[in-house]
């Protein structure tokens, strides 16, 4: 997940419809009818290298025991005999045979993050664990996304790296029509690069049925799915779609499917400002702590070190500049994990020094930026989908409402201008929406085990609390400011997780971990 979304339906209106379920009452494993060629592919497997599409994953992907191959989809379901997609798939098989229970598919969220990615990372992870010997660990980069092809592509690099000097958080009237047309470029880009039959068809409702696909594929009966952030909401729409067809699910960082985008991003910003806090805490206890002693006034002190980067970004060797926007979005990278501490307040120490090297740094890692200057597609996929999964906000009332909200939530982030009326990307997108809020309906869901953190920066807690509810699901409670905690080292949520995947026991009432279990 980041910290921004499309928003809710424009009031008065209906949302789209959520997907279909006409699979729902068939058996366990059934094939869709029209779809046979494509559940019964056989994939070639071979290395992992060339499915590498940056320098992070060259270093994972070259992994002893580690395969991939690439499997066909359809680009829209309604039409399976009209053009197809390709899925970069991998495969590490279980370590005991003799014990195998199947395939552990893999998803890290985004949306626009690499399934492979995660899974090449799992394996080291998972080492020598019950859960690496009785199951194939699967992933898969979603359709448009990594060494899936065709690739969402909106933008170039110099177009992404313009963008981010642009302020479109100014409420001013030139403000706003800079900050839509930036918005109208991202829209346009992805049509022209992309195309509007793709981009109508990489939502999450595809992907669910795309999985459905390589649980076929790869040769189960049903699916055993671990779901990381976004990655809940590809699961629940997965056990919405195909109930049946559910043997175990873990969605861990939920994304709550009944609210509307505008509240999830509202709550989301009261998570980051959660955690900033509970950053300062800890900033208040190391000498030199660029925010004060006092962790009370830390907001405060962050918007003084960060808001005149409105009237003067920073220069930097490279010849770029730290924007206001960049000094945010570097801090809300480092907010994800408590390990990236340290590194932001080495950050806004440096800011106060004028220097801001290490807040672009942290920028770029949420950009998905390389040394080189180049982009990952993330940011578009991440735009893509999140364009068709929700209603688009089209009325500037309600942007106006939304970022408001925003601002009230996390004030911290807030640039003391007051709210802009400026539509985002969605305001523009070139095809219409395909899903939205709604309760799931899954009739014949094995209960999944959902894993909520109880201050996640991201995805809030009382989301995993409700979609444990909605799913009819058990609950299991961490302690911690992190995003996301399943196979991350916390032994008492590893050892409730695993049991749910080999035996599916569900976790004991009222399950809670702590902080460093």
């Amino acid at each position: 997940m980041t910290a921004a979304a499309c928003g809710g339906a424009a009031p008065g209106s209906a949302p789209p419809s959520p997907i279909t379920t006409s699979t729902a009452d068939a058996a366990p494993g059934a094939i869709p009818a029209g779809l046979e060629r494509f559940y019964t592919q056989r994939p070639a497997w071979g290395s992992c290298v060339p499915f590498a599409t940056t320098d992070d994953q060259r270093q994972y992907y070259g992994q002893p025991g580690l395969q991939c191959a690439k499997v066909e989809v359809p680009i829209d379901y309604s039409n399976p005999q009209g053009p197809t997609a390709q899925l970069a798939i991998s495969r590490l098989q279980a370590t005991d045979p003799t014990q195998r229970i199947g395939s552990l598919l893999v998803n890290p969220g985004g949306p626009g993050a690499s399934g492979i990615e995660i899974a090449s990372q799992l394996s080291l992870l998972m080492k020598n664990t019950e859960v690496a010997r009785k199951f194939d660990l699967v992933g898969f980069d979603p359709r448009g996304i990594g060494a899936s092809t065709p690739t969402i592509h909106c933008l170039t690099a110099q177009q992404q790296d313009a963008q981010r000097t642009v302020d479109i958080l100014d409420p001013s009237p030139a403000g706003v029509a800079k900050a839509e047309a930036t918005a109208r470029q991202t829209a346009d880009g992805c049509n022209q690069k992309t195309g509007a039959e793709f981009l109508a068809n990489v939502g999450t409702r595809d992907v669910a049925r795309d999985m459905d696909v390589l649980r076929g594929v790869v040769g189960d009966r049903q699916l055993t799915y671990l779901g990381y952030s976004y990655g809940t909401h590809i699961g629940s729409t997965y056990a919405e779609e195909f109930p049946r067809n559910v043997r175990a699910m873990v969605l861990d960082g939920a994304v709550d499917p009944t609210q509307n985008s505008t509240d999830a991003l509202v709550d989301q910003g009261k998570g980051f400002q959660d955690v900033f806090t509970a950053f300062a805490k800890d900033c208040a206890t190391k000498p030199g702590c660029p925010l004060g002693t006092d962790a009370g006034q830390a907001t405060a002190r962050f918007q003084q070190l960060t808001r005149p980067l409105l009237a003067k970004p920073i220069p930097l060797p490279d010849g770029r500049e730290l924007s206001y926007g960049d000094a945010q979005q570097g801090t809300i990278q480092a907010l994800y994990a408590t390990s990236l501490w340290p590194q932001l307040r080495q950050g806004l120490t440096e800011l106060t020094q004028g220097n801001g090297q290490t807040l672009m740094g942290l920028a770029d890692e949420y950009y998905d930026r390389a040394p080189d200057g180049t982009y990952s597609p993330q940011q578009d996929a991440f735009n893509a989908v999140r364009c068709v999964d929700d209603p688009q906000i089209k009325d500037h009332a309600q942007a106006l409402d939304q970022a408001r909200r925003y601002n009230a939530a996390a004030p911290f982030l807030d640039s003391g201008r007051g709210p802009s009326q400026a539509l985002d990307t969605c305001g523009f997108w070139p095809v219409p929406a395909t899903d939205g809020p709604h309760v799931p309906q899954v009739a014949g869901l094995a209960p999944p085990l959902v894993v909520s953190t109880t201050d996640d920066p991201a995805t809030p807690y009382q989301s995993g609390v409700n979609l444990a509810k909605d799913l009819h699901g058990s609950l299991l409670t961490k302690v911690g400011d992190q995003h996301t905690a399943s196979f991350q080292g916390f032994p008492c949520v590893d050892a409730i997780v695993t049991r749910y995947l080999v035996d599916g026991t569900p976790a004991p009432a009222n399950a809670r971990c702590p902080d460093n279990g």
